[in-house]
């Protein structure tokens, strides 16, 4: 059965992912295009000929997508009330044929995954994890589900609902209610085709849930582990560069800076002298990386500058970010323990040994900065010279 259109769900509120949430989370970018991009990418490439998107009221998508070659298959719908899953599926409800995908805008599918359901009349894709706490979990019996359970406090099921469905309109015949959240969810639905045993699952291989700003870590290491050597910037004598790297146009590598790939530096950059890029660095366009500063396992958004003799490791800078001189980011306990995260009022395990902090847009250091693990810096923020960070700064 051919895949034709898809649905991609992305008018959310991103509560989750603060600092990083002035935008919506889908374009947040990593190695220079947004989350959603991705997503688009390996629909097309799964031959789906016809995308509708559903975001929210500021249609933050539609506006950053202007510049992509998408026009011809990209739909937009607007839900302009956070009214819940199942209320942004209905908005796409009139663009919709027969059968299509649902699936989230933030979290990244492979193409070989996306294409898993399409042999099913009503499919949802799973995937067995470690700590299925956080997700909706799922119970199965002779190749059907029997139940979905949204996050039980005592574990039913390893098997987790991971966001992509195959569908067709005869779903919207149901009649779902508002949820103790007072939305509309898409499970409902799905609730539904269970009680009719209609629902059918398959597995997927290389789902990456995108609910945290430190869940970037893993989808960063995926995509970069997976790049080609690309130099099209100007390296000067005396520059190192190991392993796979890619390095855009008009970006210019002062002499003396070493980087081990894999490592993506983006657009219109200057690094160095005598930096240190450590693999699984991601820069992005129009940065500025001082001397004799060392980056690993980051992620540095768009015109974001970092002053000489800094240090920042296993960290993410959002966009337009300027750091003076030795800001130092440590991402190491003492006790080397996990790092704990306290966001949205609860404290989160990030199950990491090692992360440093997270800013949002626009934040501004002074010099000899220190930021402890696990600290969440507010957009537009500014931190006076010497300061030391041990909780979140808002």
């Amino acid at each position: 059965m051919r895949l034709r259109q898809a649905v991609i769900l992305a008018a959310g509120q991103s509560k989750r992912f603060w600092p990083l949430n002035l935008k919506h989370k889908g374009l947040f970018k990593i190695m220079g295009r947004p989350l959603i991009f991705y997503t688009i990418e390996n629909l097309r490439k799964a031959a789906v000929k016809e995308i509708i998107i559903v975001q929210g009221p500021k249609k933050e998508i539609e506006r950053e997508f202007k510049s992509y070659k998408f026009k011809n298959i990209i739909k937009y719908v607007v839900q302009e009330k956070p009214l819940g899953t199942g209320d942004a599926l209905r908005r796409a409800k009139n663009f919709l044929k027969d059968k299509f995908l649902v699936l989230n805008g933030d979290d990244y599918y492979s193409q070989r995954d996306i294409k898993k359901c399409k042999n099913k009349k009503f499919c949802i894709l799973l995937k067995s994890v470690p700590d299925p706490q956080n997700f909706g979990q799922v119970i199965v019996a002779k190749n059907k589900v029997k139940k979905l359970v949204e996050k039980p406090k005592k574990e039913v099921s390893s098997l987790v609902n991971i966001g992509l469905y195959f569908l067709d309109k005869s779903i919207f015949n149901f009649q779902i209610k508002k949820s103790k959240r007072g939305e509309y969810e898409l499970v409902d639905f799905l609730k539904e085709l269970i009680k009719k045993n209609k629902l059918d699952f398959e597995t997927a291989e290389d789902w990456i849930p995108i609910s945290y700003p430190w869940d970037l870590f893993n989808l960063n290491e995926f995509l970069l582990s997976k790049i080609e050597r690309k130099i099209l910037g100007k390296i000067e004598k005396g520059a190192v560069l190991k392993g796979k790297i890619i390095i855009g146009e008009r970006t210019i590598i002062k002499s003396g800076t070493y980087i081990e790939g894999p490592v993506y530096i983006g657009r219109n950059c200057q690094i160095g002298p005598n930096c240190y890029l450590r693999k699984f660095t991601s820069i992005g366009d129009n940065c500025r990386i001082g001397q004799a500063v060392e980056i690993k396992n980051s992620i540095i958004g768009d015109n974001s500058k970092i002053g000489h003799l800094s240090y920042v490791g296993d960290s993410i800078i959002g966009e337009n970010c300027n750091l003076g001189a030795g800001t130092i980011f440590a991402n190491l306990r003492f006790d080397e323990k996990s790092i704990k995260v306290k966001t949205q009022g609860k404290t989160i395990d990030s199950k990491r040994k090692k992360l440093g902090a997270i800013l949002g847009e626009n934040v501004k250091t002074g010099i000899n900065v220190s930021l402890m693990p696990g600290v969440l810096v507010s957009p537009n923020s500014q931190i006076l010279p010497g300061t030391v960070l041990f909780k979140n700064f808002e």
